[in-house]
């Protein structure tokens, strides 16, 4: 029955015990468990309560807690040992409850309320290792909060922890004075170390081998694939997909290919699918010399796919940086599908998706190969969150003006984005599908919540980047955006001009107009189109009432296209839907803000 009962998941684990707990104890017995007893009332569990976090388990003098969110983990661990050292303050040293506290990110072992394996024992290895007043924390913890968090963290190196059979990359919290943190100057899109300091490589699009067309969209999933796993590590500056895809085909030399991307390194291949065998040819060039460093060939059964992807990157990687654990990359991997063939449907329906993902017939296309992955196998997560990806399409392009299907859409999206997470939880496409879900119905520190995972878990990968600033547009924080897509632009030389719509976007909402119509300039039409609200406003703000004009009759005639409502409706009503379902400003003074630049362009907003 335990068996029965037993469940895993990914939690950010908090472990914690008194320094000292023995010598207090045998000083004044009553006195140190009621002291002890005193400060888990006034300080552990209303902190606890605050990072949303559960109390485990209580050990005597230790206590462990799970957090759904790193961020809530690392922010409750600071704020735990700044107000423990306050209370300390009037007590004598030899009398001070003083807390060491260590932080994991792992995989646990789920039994009635207790937690057990790696991600508890390991956390419990980094509290001993903290110094009194101190908090440490592993690299997988510390991945996922060192662009979001303003505090100083210290890179111990690797740990041999007790019992456990892999070193650990150790941080902690940089301390003057037992405080538990110190701030420093931060900006969200500062990195913590200098960009030139670490290597960088760009993967080009493998050559389809197979004589076939129509296998392109499988080496290019396999490219795709690597690049995601290379981005998962810290180590490296990865150059974003589309930048390093716009070689296809040519005949680049290496070198300039590494002067143009800002790249160290080069990998090419060629991938070719012959029945259910695969053969890979990958080599890694210096692009400053043009030396081969590593070149390799696969030939392999295609149920080993996931392994020979997992070889590659790691190889690459050790290539590259000694410091790169390789427990980095299995902690941040994918877990992949149990039938080769499931994977193989999803990269066709990704094929098919990136088409053109407005179109319904589309969407539903690549949605029916998706679900042909799910029935092959039912655990994977990845299916899934595409599938939530499709209907959040669908619902935003495919249903204006039909209520009854535009909720049913909605209602899928979340529920299978919240199926992926619960197969997998670090599966960043289901968080950020999952996190519009949330901010359209208005559950907006929820999904903002949900976008800060995924962009911490995925950094380098430009479409991950991007989709946060849209996202923080929405959340009221256009500032962050622009910062945050100024540097993802800078750092990917070749990106989608989507981007700079996005840049575009969050100016307006800064109130920067000239800015945004600046860039809105350089722009093809068919860009414009994703939010023409918010060009036509942008014109009419910066007083440019031929373009804003322009525009809102090109913002007419698309509402009009999609309209799948009541066939008499006026504009006033088609409007009237937009902004209800499509403008969910988390300050009210954006959504206003919006509709007095379309009242200005003329429009019955």
């Amino acid at each position: 029955m335990a068996e029965e009962r037993a469940q895993r998941r990914l939690a950010a684990i908090l472990a914690a015990d008194v320094v000292g707990y023995s010598r207090l104890m045998e000083q004044d017995e009553d006195g140190t468990l009621a002291a002890l007893a005193e400060r888990r009332k006034a300080i552990l569990e209303p902190l606890f309560a605050k990072y949303r976090g559960r109390v485990v388990r209580l050990m005597g003098d230790g206590t462990l807690a799970e957090f759904a969110s790193a961020v809530d983990a690392v922010q409750c661990a600071v704020e735990i040992q700044k107000t423990m050292k306050e209370a300390n303050a009037t007590l004598p040293e030899d009398r001070a409850i003083v807390l060491r506290v260590g932080l994991n990110l792992g995989d646990v072992v789920v039994e009635d309320s207790d937690l057990y394996g790696d991600g508890v024992n390991v956390a419990a290895r980094l509290e001993a290792m903290a110094e009194p007043g101190g908090i440490c924390l592993s690299a997988a913890i510390h991945q996922q909060v060192e662009r979001l968090l303003p505090f100083a963290f210290r890179d111990l190196g690797d740990q041999a922890l007790k019992n456990i059979a892999r070193p650990v990359r150790v941080f902690c919290i940089a301390i003057d004075d037992g405080a538990g943190g110190v701030s420093r100057t931060w900006t969200p899109t500062g990195p913590t170390s200098s960009a030139q300091s670490k290597p960088s490589v760009a993967v080009l699009p493998l050559t389809n081998m197979s004589g076939d067309p129509e296998q392109e969209y499988f080496s290019d999933g396999i490219t795709e694939d690597i690049i995601t796993e290379l981005s998962r590590n810290r180590s490296l500056v990865v150059i974003a997909r589309h930048s390093s895809f716009a070689f296809r085909g040519k005949a680049t030399g290496v070198q300039q290919i590494g002067r143009e991307l800002g790249a160290n390194y080069v990998l090419e291949g060629s991938v070719r699918k012959l029945h259910d065998r695969i053969r890979l040819n990958v080599q890694l060039i210096d692009a400053t010399t043009g030396n081969h460093v590593w070149s390799e060939r696969y030939d392999r059964d295609l149920r080993d796919l996931f392994f020979v992807q997992d070889e590659i990157v790691a190889t690459i990687v050790a290539t590259l940086s000694m410091q790169v654990l390789t427990a980095a990359i299995e902690q941040t991997r994918h877990k992949p599908p149990s039938d080769w063939r499931a994977y193989d449907h999803v990269l066709m329906g990704a094929w098919k998706w990136e088409q053109d993902p407005s179109s319904e017939e589309n969407l539903i296309k690549a949605m029916a190969l998706f679900q042909r992955a799910i029935e092959m196998d039912p655990l994977y997560a990845r299916a899934y969150a595409w599938v939530a990806v499709c209907y959040n399409r669908l619902a935003k392009y495919a249903n204006r003006g039909n209520h009854n299907e535009y909720a049913k859409a909605r209602r899928m999206c979340r529920e299978y984005a919240e199926k992926a997470l619960s197969l997998d939880s670090s599966d960043s496409m289901a968080l950020r599908v999952l996190g519009w879900s949330y901010i359209w119905s208005g559950r907006f520190t929820e999904g903002e919540r949900l976008f800060e995972r995924a962009y911490a878990m995925d950094p380098h990968l430009t479409y991950v980047a991007m989709t946060y600033v849209t996202a923080l547009v929405y959340l009221g924080k256009p500032e962050q955006a622009i910062a945050l897509a100024e540097t993802t632009i800078r750092q990917d030389p070749r990106h989608r001009e989507s981007c700079l719509y996005d840049l575009a976007e969050a100016c307006f909402f800064s109130r920067r107009n000239s800015d945004a119509v600046a860039v809105f300039d350089r722009l093809t039409d068919e860009n414009l189109s994703e939010n023409r609200a918010v060009v036509v406003a942008a014109y009419a703000y910066a007083d440019r009432l031929d373009q804003a004009h322009c525009h809102a009759q090109r913002y007419i005639d698309e509402l009009r296209a999609n309209w799948k409502g009541n066939s008499s409706a006026d504009l006033a009503e088609h409007l009237t839907w937009e902004f209800q379902y499509f403008h969910p400003q988390r300050r009210p003074e954006d959504a206003r803000y919006l509709q007095d630049g379309l009242r200005k362009a003329g429009l019955p907003a």
